[in-house]
């Protein structure tokens, strides 16, 4: 396993060694003793699946009192994967960081608590598995619109598909008064 940091301290791909043959490939997604000695987090008590049509676009969501860390992966289609610095008081707050993550090659991205997360589908369908280190709350859980141009993600679509609530997010400017404070 490689982890590689991105430009964003925290945030970090990891790759896992893929062992490929004639019959597909095997790779391990998560090894406690690997995960602990790379400094990364071990204690994950939910795991999420969710399945997405093509410029389906998530996010950019957080909880607000009890943050998730998340493991994100792809194992079938791509994804364009964000993360975004949300804690007030963070060297790097505000500044968002992009990876595709995709079937064709294997890896995983790390986002820790503090950091709004969300991804669009590059491709026909995609089924993202991640681990969360903190259980899902619908009455914490916040977010910040998709386009925000203080954020200025570059999405690599200009018209997603979005749920209604994904519509309907705050600015970015709007919601700072209720973000954590770093660090997280």
């Amino acid at each position: 396993m490689r982890v590689r940091e991105t430009a964003l301290p925290g945030v970090v791909v990891i790759e896992p060694a893929v062992f490929r043959d004639e019959r597909g490939f095997f790779l391990e997604s998560y090894h406690e003793g690997r995960f602990a000695d790379a400094g990364l987090p071990t204690n994950f008590v939910q795991d999420n699946h969710s399945r997405s049509a093509k410029s389906v676009l998530r996010g950019l969501h957080y909880q607000l009192n009890n943050p998730q860390g998340k493991l994100v992966t792809v194992v079938t289609g791509a994804i364009f994967d964000v993360a975004v610095d949300i804690r007030i008081g963070s060297p790097n707050f505000g500044r968002w960081v992009g990876e595709i993550l995709s079937e064709q090659e294997p890896r995983l991205l790390w986002i820790p608590p503090g950091f709004a997360h969300g991804f669009c589908v590059l491709t026909e369908n995609a089924d993202v598995v991640y681990k969360c280190t903190a259980p899902y709350d619908a009455s914490d859980e916040r977010g910040v619109i998709w386009n925000d141009p203080t954020i200025g993600v570059q999405w690599p679509t200009d018209e997603p598909f979005l749920s209604p609530r994904d519509m309907r997010q705050p600015a970015f400017a709007d919601a700072t008064s209720a973000l954590p404070r770093f660090p997280a």
